[in-house]
């Protein structure tokens, strides 16, 4: 019971922090097109220009990706109602993606970067679990209906 109590909550809390990072994420990549762009660096024979410009749109990208996850949070919070199978799929892949992150933050930023992935990856766990189908009550498959069997008088 206090799981169902607390999935609507849970799920717009994963919303707005999926936001909140998403901002995140497209300052700190305009930040490193900046920093490119003015300190004209280049790697690979890569042009200066190419290289702030990979770096806007890749967290741009990024950006969009997460606010379409937060969307689909908010969206399951909204409507009391488990997500489909591709907004389901899309956030089975947010989650992937941050224990991902997570893992190479611990050696490349640190303990508390590492946590915050953690507490994303936390949120659209419990926000994908309960809003999961309950045991038991999977939902008839599609299709045609069997034909019926002739009986024997």
């Amino acid at each position: 019971m206090g799981a169902v109590a607390a999935r609507r909550p849970v799920a717009v809390v994963t919303a707005v922090v999926l936001v909140l990072e998403a901002a995140g994420i497209v300052l700190l990549n305009w930040i490193l097109s900046v920093f490119v762009d003015k300190q004209q660096m280049s790697m690979a024979g890569l042009e200066t220009h190419a290289m702030s410009t990979g770096a806007w749109i890749g967290g741009l990208v990024f950006g969009l990706y997460l606010l379409f996850c937060a969307y689909l949070a908010l969206r399951c919070a909204i409507r009391d109602r488990a997500p489909g199978g591709f907004a389901r799929t899309v956030l089975i892949s947010c989650a992937v993606i941050h224990g991902v992150v997570g893992a190479f933050t611990v050696g490349l930023v640190g303990w508390a970067a590492f946590a915050g992935a953690m507490v994303v990856l936390g949120l659209l766990i419990f926000t994908l679990l309960a809003y999961a189908p309950a045991a038991g009550t999977a939902e008839p498959a599609e299709g045609p209906e069997p034909a019926a069997t002739p009986t024997a008088p």
